[in-house]
């Protein structure tokens, strides 16, 4: 077992030859070697912020679970910060304030780093806003690139600074320092009204409904500003088959961007040769006032639809594989109504459970005759992620 020496501490790394990444054969020490080689940039995306532990330890061919609450067998070097959720629970979550801390992290099992957008000296009042642009099924990435330009314009006119960069998904993420002087509640009102904004002025490429059955083209989406939302943070590695990097840049450098381009074997290099496109970024902090009076003005936000649109629920599962597979045999049954059905009409839905994300399928009838449509069935698989769970027992500790 190999120790690596950084921070003036010792980092011990478990089994470093376990494989994280199988098609192109990355080990857990090629993580490691790789968030130490980006560590000023990865910290500044991370550090005095507390973070969900998202642990692939069987690597990314595995689901991952998330872990709030820091082990209990840790050095005693490892900081912490005590969140308190709706549930009546709470939490001391890990706090990375160095590359030694981030390292450790990263041999937990950690692919990618997931911060809350706010620091461990006030846990009330965020210091981030962060859009998450969320394309539906078949949004070709010249339309999110779109997006990404109008929300940049909107956060400009309204007084903050952008800054971009790739998801190392399928989307892509624009974040604004701001000056921490409002609660989540406000700092989500005004992540919602740049949604609802960019919505108005190309309503044809980009979308703020938050019911997913009603999502068109890029959701802007404005709820990872919530309490208890994390994204992950610039220079994090993605759980995917190439292991792309979520990389910042600048935004001379966003039309055309390639998102394959960034990986663990590329941006190291990058980093080094040209710096980090954020490294300023605590220097802009803004003020949310100009979004919050834009809310106002905006009105009310759309109401959740009643019954206007024809869905139906094919699985609830454990694994995405197993939801997968659960479609496919009922599209097997109805391939008369597949054939109606556009990409953006099968709506895919990782949920949150208790420690991991299980998967919710259904399918929007919309473009399907009428007559054609088929009823409700029992689901093909009916997975209960809330089994056991004391739900008199989760009230009253809300209530308390």
């Amino acid at each position: 077992m190999p120790d690596i020496e950084v921070s003036g501490r010792q980092v011990a790394v478990t089994s470093p030859d376990k494989v994280v990444f199988p098609d192109s054969g990355h080990t857990k020490l090629d993580l490691i070697r790789y968030y130490q080689a980006v560590g000023d940039g990865a910290l500044r995306g991370v550090s005095g912020r507390p973070m969900i532990l998202k642990r692939y330890v069987h690597g990314i061919q595995e689901e991952a679970f998330f872990q709030k609450r820091a082990p209990k067998k840790r050095p005693d070097w490892i900081e912490v910060a005590e969140l308190k959720y709706r549930s009546g629970l709470s939490a001391e979550e890990v706090v990375v304030t160095d590359l030694a801390q981030l390292l450790w992290v990263v041999n937990l099992g950690c692919v990618d780093l997931n911060p809350h957008p706010i620091r461990s000296d006030d846990l009330a009042q965020p210091d981030e806003l962060r859009i998450d642009l969320d394309p539906m099924p078949g949004v070709p990435w010249p339309a999110i690139l779109a997006t990404a330009q109008c929300a940049r314009e909107v956060l400009e006119e309204h007084g903050l600074t952008p800054w971009p960069k790739t998801s190392g998904s399928r989307g892509f993420h624009v974040y604004a320092r701001i000056e921490r002087r409002w609660p989540f509640a406000k700092v989500r009102k005004a992540a919602e009204a740049v949604a609802r904004e960019v919505e108005r002025r190309i309503p044809d490429i980009a979308t703020a409904r938050w019911w997913k059955e009603e999502r068109h083209g890029v959701f802007v989406d404005f709820n990872q500003n919530a309490y208890d939302r994390t994204v992950v943070s610039a220079y994090s590695v993605r759980a995917v088959a190439d292991a792309r990097v979520s990389t910042p840049l600048t935004w001379d450098e966003v039309p055309g961007v390639d998102p394959a381009a960034f990986t663990i074997d590329t941006v190291p290099k990058r980093l080094a040769e040209r710096g980090d496109p954020w490294e300023d970024m605590d220097l802009h902090a803004g003020s949310l006032d100009e979004l919050l009076e834009l809310s106002e003005s905006l009105g009310p936000a759309p109401k959740p639809p009643k019954g206007s649109i024809p869905l139906i629920e094919i699985a609830r599962a454990q694994h995405k594989e197993e939801a997968l597979e659960a479609l496919e045999r009922w599209k097997g049954r109805h391939a008369g109504v597949v054939e109606h059905l556009q990409p953006a009409d099968v709506l895919v839905d990782g949920m949150r459970g208790r420690s991991s994300i299980w998967y919710r399928i259904r399918v929007n009838l919309q473009h399907v005759p009428e007559g054609q449509r088929p009823p409700q069935e029992p689901l093909e698989v009916d997975y209960n992620p809330f089994e056991g769970v004391d739900w008199e027992a989760v009230a009253r500790r809300r209530e308390r």
